[in-house]
């Protein structure tokens, strides 16, 4: 498979790759379906790329008839034969960017990369922020990334370790200084990997189990996580000293990982209390061996003797205190080795923790061993140099103690409500709590918790349902015994309507005794309760739900216990599913600012946590636009963001990549704190004029959406019938299954497959429609609309994030593919009904977007992006065109023909590689 290459700008060196992957891959299609099988997929691919170039009927005709007249087994070597491509085009882009990060880091000029650290700490000196000011700001920066088991990684764990082993050849065959004998090796090598990877199976025979699952997530803690975590703290002091070398420096651990898989109980009854406990156990052993290796090593390196150095006192009296808990066989053997002797004290404790009284109970006990060491050694040397390893584990303990990754626990509010309602019907409270108003709800809710006796009976016949509610906080409560209380720290509500839906969370606390009212009246609370905010009238909720419980003295209780911090996550998902993109993003933005203002007059301080997804239908894009297009009020305060499925192999399979992602968000986040602690900085990034625009263009998009999605009777039909819904259910993404309940109705559907099967179709409905509607409703009242439009685009950094993301979805969707899946559609004039409705508002969209943003084309502004859309749109266009003729002949059907199905599996894989988002 070759590309046309073009030879006159910075993407040279990654068309070469692509070219030679592309060619290795034709030869391997060679080799097991001869020249019929590799000729077959040119003039399919030529087909295609002629049909985009000049479309005539003549064309649409004959790659009709190429597709149809594909039989098995050539048609599945064809399926796989794009979509292995674009595996190979995703890995030759991501060494590309670790390519070009090696450029600017090699410039002679000094140039630095945008977004980088280097960056972010020469603004802020140009611009003359003081020690004082930048310490301050790092001493309340936040930033925690939650990995989650959300199914829309299409990729198995084998096919990404493969692609890993390709990436790293790439990286070493840009090496400058390679003989011809190393190149010719590397080559073989590559080649070998490439031919692995077509021999792989790349779809999963079942369904992940959630232990799968926490085992794929700790795939990235242990291959790259836990050695760059600490190297961007490192990275931005060492920065910190380069540009202010008068001052001491002491970057603190603002950046940190936490997550959800085994503790997402929402929907997936396969998350159960002994599951969690088992993901805590995993995540422990896996930082108890990252640590031994890390400590062997330094064994090897601490090899000082006291005969000629000296060392601390306090580190002699530890070793002899502590070496008695050795047997002889593990103890050091060289007397005046004492690191060495400190060193096997170490290891052993650690190999002991969790098994008997000699390991470690808490990862401050390792810490204290670890400085002590640190704090002898520099005494005797001369420079941090061979300091720099002992440093970094520091700093490693620092951030992942003993658990890890902090494990958020996610239930549906409704599970809460039923649980409560049982409990104080048993012990004659209420006989029937969910009926009641708000107001009395929270009266009873309140009169408990100052109550310091318990509501559950010890051996009463709750339904099994209740107690599994009071297994979870239990085992909660066990947790913090066992592996400390940052191995859970938050429990979130899904569907938080009101704020009875918080107290009741804090009632089965209580019941667990992870929340106690002592009897002098003071409060222990040992866990944050944190809403979930997600369809749109839960953001307009949200306000007032925080206020009802900020001014409640038993819940100021709870918060002093927090040190008066409230978590507020907000969800990206349902509100875009109920309401549209641009109305969800925009009462995302305004429930920020309103509950940042509110929180402020009662002096509670805020984390959001962000529930993005990958695709742009959920919140997805790079992390540093993301956090720039926030509230810029609100970068101040604490933040969290999901990091979700695709978005894990892509932003850290990869060292390098990895870093650079972290990077970025770490100087964005940086910079943007440090901007509004200047007072004087608050409110020049948005005027009222601009937020009156977008309440305007919001609420016409808004009606445009639903009068599509919920006010047409066939739209669910065609949705049914027009994407691949049915089909995906198969594919064995995730433990978790597609709908909240066993339900048709649009309500249960979860937003994930709602994105995943509109990506596949080439439609992207949840990423763009009725965007068009609103914002050229505003546009076209006057030129001064329009023109206000282009100053907020070029002003407002949410506006500016808002526009380019609805210029990417365009730009991914294709119109012309997009109309072949109206076949699918039962009744004809239904389809092509509701797909030129989709045309019109796309059409309407393209043209207000360019007038907005000054562009020719979609994406002019992102040369790169654009670039890589338009090479990928020849072999992905194929994959659409053979899915709906797979499709249609499955469906016809009334047995499923597992061939065809596993055929469509291909497609769906395949379609999701190639636009690199799924759902």
């Amino acid at each position: 498979m070759t590309t046309q290459s073009r030879t006159n700008d910075h993407t040279t060196p990654l068309r070469q790759d692509i070219s030679s992957l592309g060619k290795m891959l034709g030869n391997i299609l060679v080799h097991h379906g001869g020249d019929e099988l590799l000729n077959k997929v040119e003039t399919i691919r030529t087909l295609t790329k002629d049909l985009r170039n000049n479309p005539t009927q003549k064309t649409y005709d004959q790659l009709k008839e190429e597709i149809h007249s594909l039989e098995p087994p050539m048609r599945a070597q064809v399926i796989r034969a794009f979509s292995i491509y674009f595996h190979l085009v995703n890995i030759a882009e991501q060494n590309h960017r670790i390519r070009r990060r090696r450029e600017y880091q090699l410039r002679e000029d000094h140039g630095v990369q945008p977004f980088s650290l280097d960056s972010a700490v020469q603004n802020l000196k140009e611009n003359n922020f003081s020690k004082e000011v930048i310490q301050d700001v790092l001493n309340h920066l936040s930033l925690e990334l939650i990995i989650t088991a959300h199914p829309t990684e299409a990729t198995k764990r084998t096919v990404l370790e493969i692609q890993k082993r390709i990436a790293t050849i790439l990286k070493q065959l840009d090496h400058p200084q390679l003989t011809k004998h190393e190149k010719e090796s590397l080559l073989e090598s590559l080649q070998n990997e490439v031919t692995v990877l077509w021999q792989t199976d790349e779809l999963r025979e079942r369904k992940p189990t959630v232990m799968d699952e926490v085992r794929n997530g700790l795939y990235y803690f242990d291959e790259t996580l836990f050695e760059v975590l600490p190297d961007i703290h490192q990275e931005l002091e060492t920065r910190l000293e380069e540009a202010y070398p008068e001052e001491d420096w002491s970057v603190p651990n603002f950046l940190r990982f936490g997550s959800w898989i085994g503790g997402d109980r929402d929907g997936n009854p396969n998350v159960t209390p002994e599951v969690t406990w088992k993901t805590l156990q995993k995540q422990r052993e896996l930082v108890l061996k990252k640590y031994e290796g890390v400590i062997v090593e330094l064994m090897k390196r601490f090899s000082h003797s006291t005969s000629q150095v000296e060392v601390s006192e306090k580190l002699v009296r530890s070793v002899q205190e502590q070496e008695p808990l050795l047997t002889k066989d593990k103890k050091w053997r060289a007397e005046k080795e004492i690191y060495r002797r400190k060193f096997a004290i170490i290891l052993e404790r650690l190999r002991q923790v969790g098994k008997s009284e000699t390991g470690y109970q808490y990862a401050d006990e390792l810490l204290e061993d670890l400085k002590q060491i640190q704090e002898s050694a520099i005494t005797h040397q001369p420079g941090k140099g061979e300091l720099k390893k002992l440093r970094k584990l520091v700093r490693q303990v620092e951030l992942f103690g003993f658990h890890l990754a902090t494990l958020d626990i996610r239930n549906h509010s409704g599970e809460h409500e039923s649980a409560i309602a049982e409990l104080l019907k048993k012990v004659g409270i209420v006989e029937d709590y969910s009926s009641l108003e708000e107001s009395e709800k929270l009266k009873v809710l309140q009169d408990v918790l100052k109550d310091p006796r318990p509501i559950s009976l010890l051996n009463e016949d709750y339904s099994e349902s209740t107690q599994e509610m009071l297994k979870v906080f239990q085992m909660i409560r066990e947790a913090h015994i066992e592996f400390g209380r940052r191995s859970i720290e938050v429990y979130l509500i899904s569907m938080t309507e009101s704020a009875s839906d918080m107290l009741e969370v804090l009632v089965l606390a209580k019941e667990a005794g992870i929340y106690r009212l002592h009897t002098d009246g003071t409060v222990e609370s040992n866990i944050n309760v944190a809403p979930l905010l997600e369809t749109v009238d839960d953001l307009v909720a949200g306000p007032e739900i925080l206020k009802t419980l900020f001014e409640m003295g038993v819940y100021n209780k709870h918060l002093a216990q927090h040190d008066n911090h409230q978590e507020i996550m907000l969800g990206y998902s349902d509100g875009s599913k109920d309401g549209g993109t641009l109305t969800a993003n925009w009462r995302l933005y305004k429930a920020q600012q309103e509950i940042h203002d509110m929180a402020r007059d009662y002096n509670v301080g805020l984390k959001f946590f962000h529930g993005r997804g990958g695709s742009l239908g959920r919140g997805g894009g790079p992390l540093n636009r993301s956090l720039l297009s926030q509230p810029v009020e609100t970068l101040g305060d604490s933040v969290k963001i999901t990091e979700q499925g695709e978005v894990l192999s892509s932003r850290y399979m990869l060292t390098d990549i990895a870093y650079r992602s972290l990077e970025q968000a770490a100087s964005t986040l940086l910079e943007g704190a440090a901007n509004v602690s200047q007072e004087s900085e608050q409110g020049h990034h948005r005027e009222e004029a601009w937020e009156k625009a977008m309440e305007e263009i919001s609420e016409v998009s808004l009606k445009e959406y639903q009068s599509l999605v919920f006010g047409d009777k066939d739209f669910l039909t065609y949705f049914n019938e027009a994407t691949p819904l049915q089909e995906i259910s198969e594919l064995n993404i995730g433990s978790r299954p597609m709908k909240r309940k066993d339900s048709s109705k649009f309500e249960n559907l979860r937003a994930i497959p709602w994105v995943f099967a509109w990506t596949q179709n080439r439609q992207l409905i949840p990423a763009w429609y009725a965007s068009g509607a609103g914002l050229s409703h505003y546009a076209s009242q006057s030129d001064e609309h329009l023109a206000q439009l282009k100053q907020m685009y070029e002003s407002w950094p949410f506006f500016r994030t808002t526009i380019n993301n609805l210029q990417m979805a365009l730009t991914k969707a294709d119109i012309q593919t997009a109309k072949e899946y109206t076949a699918l559609v039962n009744d004809q004039e239904v389809g092509e009904r509701i797909f030129n409705t989709i045309v019109e508002e796309y059409d309407r969209t393209k043209e207000v977007l360019l007038q907005i943003s000054g562009d020719q084309e979609l994406l002019d502004h992102q040369p790169t992006i654009k670039d890589s859309v338009r090479l990928r749109n020849p072999y992905v266009d194929p994959l659409n065109f053979l899915q709906v003729e797979l499709i249609k002949e499955l469906r016809q059907n009334e047995d499923i023909n597992d061939d065809i199905l596993k055929e469509v599996l291909l497609t769906i894989s395949g379609i999701a590689a190639g636009l690199r988002n799924t759902g």
